[in-house]
């Protein structure tokens, strides 16, 4: 099982208060917000993710090189990077659109 650590603080109120993420983003984009935590959580790896394609998780390229993103409601993104000493930890970065 992967953890997960925040970037910010508001940033990981948004993805572990369901209400709070549901005032900012609305109802859909809440739910697929929090449903991405738990696949990360429920995760053995990130690698598992992407072989699999668990909420299309995939690496970025070129100066996101090390950053992964797992499809939101299109055009946005959950972002993350992995932990360089523990590689069973993550950061969530942000959720935007990068397009």
């Amino acid at each position: 099982m992967l953890k997960i650590n925040y970037k910010s603080n508001s940033l990981e109120r948004v993805c572990t208060n369901y209400l709070i993420a549901q005032r900012k983003y609305g109802e859909r984009m809440a739910r697929l917000i929090h449903q991405r935590i738990e696949e990360l959580q429920a995760a053995n790896s990130i690698e598992m993710l992407v072989q699999y394609s668990i909420g299309r998780c995939h690496p970025l390229e070129g100066n996101r090189k090390g950053e992964f993103a797992m499809d939101l409601i299109h055009p946005y993104r959950l972002i993350f990077e992995q932990n360089k000493t523990d590689v069973q930890v993550v950061r969530i970065i942000n959720i935007e659109d990068y397009h």
